[in-house]
């Protein structure tokens, strides 16, 4: 009987012949595709450059912010250049070009930091304003996850925006793995956007949201199918929620032409694949979907439109 390490051995040997496949995942590129840790590392360094003194690095005694930000930026922006380096080369650039490409790419992701900062701020009074539980903007940035998954998402967005294949998905993906929150980097997303809970919602890549919206944890912002695959890439779609509007728990709106109307509220399970009016109340009633028009402050009427109606 051969011993437990001619077993091993053996083992090994099959492995090693599986790997000759030819497959996509037979593919053994150690140093040809980005490294998942030092992006996830980056995130940690980078959510303490939009939140300065949140975030701060505990080893550092006396805080002197113009030498800390300048360190913070190097390193974010030394890892980030080979990580873009790696995923250009990947692409099928030359490792010249890829590395300038990299660098203007980083150069103009750090310039946008001012403009993630300030739709930052709107999503955290947004948080404040939206959840009486909270006891003060401190308590928004340091426990929030939806907070969290929103910031990594702005970040990500901006490397999307800037047509960076892989990071941006990897940076959301990770977001998505501690928050059980996905939002896909390719989503537009306007200012003072407030996720309440947030486990379980999904927000797809065309997704349009307005200002001022607000959702609960298990929303599907979603596509009707994905039948198509490879041929739908492109296409719209994912709704589209214009501005203040609220979305409750469990509540799904598909597909690419479904528009929710302004100052309406989604209530919780609702499921919807048609576009909803402005100033719209829908809800769930004896396993039927009614529509109810709502007295908003956005309305030069009284009401968007009358009455009461089933789906």
């Amino acid at each position: 009987m051969s011993t437990i390490e001619q077993q091993i051995e053996s083992v090994v040997d099959s492995i090693l012949e599986d790997y000759r496949s030819g497959r996509d995942i037979d593919k053994i590129d150690l140093f040809r595709h980005p490294d998942k840790a030092i992006i996830t590392d980056m995130i940690q360094k980078l959510l303490r450059i939009v939140y300065p003194g949140y975030f701060r690095d505990i080893s550092y005694r006396v805080y002197n912010i113009q030498h800390h930000l300048s360190m913070l930026i190097e390193d974010v922006m030394f890892n980030l250049n080979r990580q873009l380096t790696l995923v250009y080369q990947a692409g099928g650039m030359e490792r010249s070009q890829a590395e300038s490409k990299a660098e203007a790419v980083s150069l103009e992701f750090f310039r946008q930091i001012p403009t993630v900062r300030g739709l930052v701020q709107t999503d955290v009074q947004a948080a404040y304003d939206g959840d009486p539980a909270a006891s003060g903007k401190d308590e928004v940035i340091f426990c929030y996850p939806g907070l969290f998954a929103i910031t990594v998402y702005r970040l990500a967005h901006v490397l999307y925006t800037l047509e960076v294949p892989m990071l941006p998905r990897v940076m959301t993906e990770h977001a998505h793995s501690i928050t059980g929150i996905d939002i896909h980097p390719g989503a537009a997303i306007g200012k003072n956007f407030f996720i309440d809970h947030g486990t379980g919602i999904v927000i797809g890549e065309t997704t349009v949201i307005g200002d001022g919206v607000k959702i609960y944890q298990g929303v599907t912002l979603g596509g009707l199918t994905t039948r198509g695959g490879q041929s739908l890439r492109g296409q719209k779609r994912h709704p589209t929620i214009e501005n203040n509007v609220t979305i409750y728990a469990g509540a799904s709106v598909l597909g690419g032409e479904t528009v929710i109307g302004r100052d309406s509220v989604i209530g919780a399970n609702s499921f919807i694949t048609k576009s909803i009016p402005p100033c719209t109340t829908v809800s769930i009633k004896n396993q039927e979907l009614r529509f109810k028009a709502r007295n908003c402050p956005g309305c030069e009427k009284r009401n968007c439109w009358d009455g009461e109606e089933k789906a």
